[in-house]
């Protein structure tokens, strides 16, 4: 039923372009006939819109993979520098999450945990919408702020780390069997907001797999036995890309290319002093609104990556 939704979405949506695509030559011929160059500027805006409209089409032509369809996991580490790293896993949760409302995605927290002081040392929230996990696995990796410190009353600038990894939401049961000696599971008491629940039952899961180090946590059910089950599909949708690597590093593949959180391994740089630009340096895609960007305004990084890695793997056939 979702695969025969989406694909009523993009019918409609070919519709409304083929539409646009009449309405800006009927523009077109008017201006012509009546000799009107006010219709100028309407036939402009006209495109515009049809050629952002071409460019998300095309764009999802390009989320093939057999997992693009799927709602995604995301999860945000703080990384080195303690307070600020905090904060700025705050921010880029507060990025995704504008990101989502834009997309008209929903977003549902299933783990979090408040930094000592400010922000987030870490959070686990679903992304529910079409094709999310296509578009959200470009941003997995290590994420870095260059600013002047709010919290240095020197006022020096202070470069600060955090990383994303992005899992997809496998709903069907994944057929993968798991040694119970090989989890070690902990319980611990719900935090953040939930009224008299939160603090009074140790109804959060963390799973650890030890063979692989894949560690996952949820705390968003009031049940024990829901956050077990939520943890568990997620370890497996985590296992299961695993089982489906061949490269030799692949522990490192399906945890999203995670590196230790510090200097050398970012994707993605958000520069806001001594000038402004974010540029990923995969695909050498800039932007120098970083306000913009910190708002939401981050699919030209995800379009870019989405090209590039379309433009690798038809080299690679050939």
């Amino acid at each position: 039923m979702k695969e025969l939704k989406d694909l009523q979405e993009l019918v409609k949506k070919i519709h409304a372009m083929y539409t646009g695509y009449e309405d800006i030559l009927l523009l077109i011929e008017m201006g012509y006939e009546e000799d009107d160059a006010s219709v100028i500027q309407e036939i402009r805006e006209e495109i515009q819109s049809f050629e952002a409209c071409y460019e998300e089409l095309r764009i999802q032509t390009l989320l093939s993979g057999e997992y693009d369809r799927c709602n995604a996991v995301m999860t945000i580490h703080a990384g080195a520098g303690g307070t600020e790293s905090c904060d700025w896993a705050g921010m880029l949760y507060r990025m995704y999450s504008r990101w989502a409302e834009q997309k008209g995605f929903a977003i549902t927290v299933l783990d979090y945990l408040d930094g000592d002081i400010t922000g987030i040392k870490t959070v686990t929230f679903e992304v529910n919408g079409e094709n999310a996990y296509g578009y959200l696995k470009s941003e997995k990796g290590v994420h870095r702020l260059v600013r002047i410190s709010p919290f240095n009353a020197a006022g020096k600038r202070q470069t600060s780390f955090a990383s994303c990894d992005v899992v997809p939401d496998i709903e069907n049961d994944i057929d993968i069997d798991i040694d119970d000696d090989d989890l070690k599971i902990d319980t611990y008491r719900a935090s953040g907001a939930g009224g008299q629940h939160v603090n009074k039952t140790s109804s959060a899961i963390r799973i650890t797999h030890l063979p692989t180090g894949i560690v996952v946590q949820c705390q968003n059910e009031r049940s024990q036995h829901h956050n077990k089950e939520k943890a568990m599909q997620m370890l497996k949708a985590k296992l299961q890309l695993l089982k489906e690597q061949e490269q030799a590093d692949k522990v490192s593949d399906i945890r999203g290319e995670v590196k230790e959180i510090g200097f050398g391994n970012q994707i993605r740089s958000y520069v806001m002093q001594p000038y402004t630009l974010v540029k990923d340096h995969r695909t050498n895609e800039e932007n120098s609104n970083v306000t913009a960007v910190l708002d939401g305004s981050i699919d030209t990084f995800i379009n870019a990556y989405l090209k590039g890695t379309a433009r690798q793997s038809e080299g690679g056939k050939s």
